[in-house]
């Protein structure tokens, strides 16, 4: 006889204590009857621990009935072992375990009780646990509990209404790990919910975000800064810009773009790159951007423009490579006159919907020295549109970069309608968003065929000067019958005259044949210009009382809104004066 075994029963004997059901082996009809109170033998049972509570929830004196005050078994799902519910207890997660397919709660921890408040035992975890059913997570218990897979969800939220509002709201990653995950007796398969509290982490990364965001802020806003605020609007064009930063960091980037009205209907137009981000290639920006606008200035040809910024470019920074195009439209020629320091062809889109590139000539990129840029001409008249760009609207890894342009032609060939009405179009069609990787400059500009009324507001008048004694008279003449075909007022009339007259008179003067006289009108001024074929630009100065010459520039400057000189193709000059026009 084993003695071992009754010796319980025996006077006197103390009883050993039965396997926890939570240590039974799966399989041990044994065992796991010794371990369900239901099951067990009466004399057994009658046997049992003082301090074992038949409904599953151990109480303190004085507590009110049904409250959990310490770790509980129930159902076998987890062991009365001090060494296991101790240990459970005192863990700063939060921990719950359930058992059953209506996850019945066998156990809560102190970290648990001390959020949520004290909670009952043995109920479905729906009444007894509802902020899991708040959080979403008894769908979850489910799929863990029939699949035996542990499940994650980060960071939720946890909240409570006015009256069931937890005692640390915060946040917590919740996971929920199987318990008897091969035990094929679903009511006594668990789920065992460990919550650990992420608050600080998770404030951490809002802040961090925050800070992020605040210095993209920050980054776009001073690259904002060093583009114009608003563009010059000519009077023959119409022009609009897009930039789009690229990404989210905080690094600047180089991409930039200008409009400049030279003076007598003419524009000069400039996109160009810096490569690289940050800082650095943002300061290499705005000097070149700040010089270009000097060198327009001065009224030379594209190609002396890009010379200079060459030069410039080497001393500012040797290490940065910087591309760059500037183009300069003469409404009077139809025409579009550029020079390349390594940048994107322009394309042209024709009234009928054509697309033509304007892809020479070309040079290397700002910096390099050596180079002799020379500059180009394509026609833009009437009805017309170019397209000035960046590198980031058609570059895509993986892809050549031809590719791209085609494209850009392509979806440039439909787009219709004002100059920001196509950036937008060409923005989204080359699928450029608030992710996009690289910085987007965009210069559209228009140059439109006024029909109808507006036809009258735009007008071109010239005269070819044979040179001698008669030219002077004829001009004055011309300008005359010219100024009053077009309605001007007859103070306006006579100060147009004045100033054809002196123009004709200093290049009959100064200048050499072939001389030409030129009157303009737009809606917002008069333009009157005089060529020769001699290239001595004219300045102003000052004449003493007994000089006989040297007034007339100071008379033109005197009566004219604007006067300017520039140095023409063939190597001559052109004198030009505006008027504004009154309303």
């Amino acid at each position: 006889m084993n003695l071992t075994r009754w010796s319980a029963r025996l006077p006197g004997t103390q009883r050993r204590s039965a396997v926890p059901a939570a240590r039974a082996k799966v399989g041990d009809p044994a065992r796991a009857d010794a371990a369900d109170p239901a099951t067990a033998p009466p004399d057994a049972g009658s046997a049992a621990a003082p301090d074992a509570d038949p409904e599953g929830t151990r109480q303190a004196p004085g507590s009110p009935a049904g409250q959990a005050t310490g770790p509980v078994p129930a159902a076998g799902a987890v062991t009365d072992e001090p060494s296991v519910t101790g240990v459970l207890s005192r863990l700063p997660a939060l921990i719950a375990v359930t058992h059953g397919p209506a996850h019945r709660v066998d156990f809560v921890n102190d970290a648990y009780t001390e959020v949520f408040g004290a909670r009952t035992t043995g109920a479905p975890a729906r009444d007894a646990l509802p902020e899991l059913d708040e959080l979403g997570l008894l769908p979850l218990m489910d799929q863990v509990h029939r699949s035996g897979k542990p499940r994650t969800v980060k960071a939720r939220k946890v909240v409570g209404d006015d009256d069931r509002s937890p005692a640390k709201p915060g946040y917590f990653t919740f996971t929920c790990t199987p318990v008897r995950a091969g035990d094929p007796d679903p009511e006594r398969r668990g789920v065992l919910v460990f919550a650990a509290d992420v608050t600080d982490q998770v404030h951490s990364a809002e802040r961090l975000r925050e800070s992020e965001r605040r210095l993209h802020e920050t980054a776009v806003t001073l690259q904002r800064s060093l583009l114009p605020q608003e563009l010059e609007q000519p009077d023959d064009l119409r022009v609009a810009a897009t930039y789009q930063p690229g990404g989210t960091d905080a690094a600047v980037g180089g991409d930039w773009y200008d409009v400049i009205t030279l003076g007598a209907g003419r524009t000069a137009l400039v996109i160009g790159d810096v490569m690289g981000r940050g800082v650095r290639a943002a300061a290499v920006m705005g000097q070149l951007r700040t010089a270009v606008r000097a060198y327009a200035r001065l009224d030379l040809p594209p190609h002396e423009v890009i010379q200079l910024l060459d030069g410039l470019a080497s001393e500012i920074d040797a290490t940065q490579i910087a591309t760059c195009v500037y183009a300069v439209h003469d409404p009077s020629e139809g025409r579009l006159s550029y020079a390349t320091a390594g940048h994107l062809p322009i394309l042209i889109r024709d009234p009928d919907g054509t697309v033509r590139r304007a892809d020479e000539p070309t040079g290397p990129p700002l910096g390099t020295g050596g180079w002799i840029h020379t500059s180009g001409s394509v026609a833009l008249g009437p009805g017309c549109t170019a397209v000035l760009y960046t590198d980031g609207l058609i570059e895509r890894r993986g892809e050549d970069i031809d590719v791209g342009v085609d494209a850009l032609m392509s979806a440039l060939s439909g787009a219709t309608g004002a100059p920001q009405v196509i950036c937008d179009r060409l923005m989204r069609a080359l699928g450029v968003t608030s992710e996009h990787d690289d910085d987007v400059a965009v210069l559209v500009l228009q140059y439109p065929d006024h029909t109808g009324s507006e036809a009258e507001l735009f007008r071109n008048a010239s005269l070819e000067l044979l040179g001698g004694v008669e030219a002077a008279p004829r001009a004055r003449a011309f300008a005359s019958g010219v100024l009053a075909s077009w309605r001007f007022p007859v103070e306006l009339r006579d100060l147009g005259v004045l100033a054809a007259s002196e123009l004709v008179a200093n290049s009959l003067k100064h200048g050499t044949p072939p001389m030409r006289l030129r009157l303009r009108r737009t809606d917002r001024r008069l333009i009157i210009e005089v060529t020769d074929g001699d290239d001595h630009l004219p300045r102003r100065r000052r004449a003493e009382p007994g000089d006989e010459a040297g007034r007339g520039i100071s008379i033109i400057a005197t009566v004219a809104s604007s006067w300017g000189s520039r140095r023409t193709p063939g190597g001559g000059k052109a004198v030009w004066c505006e008027f504004a026009l009154p309303g």
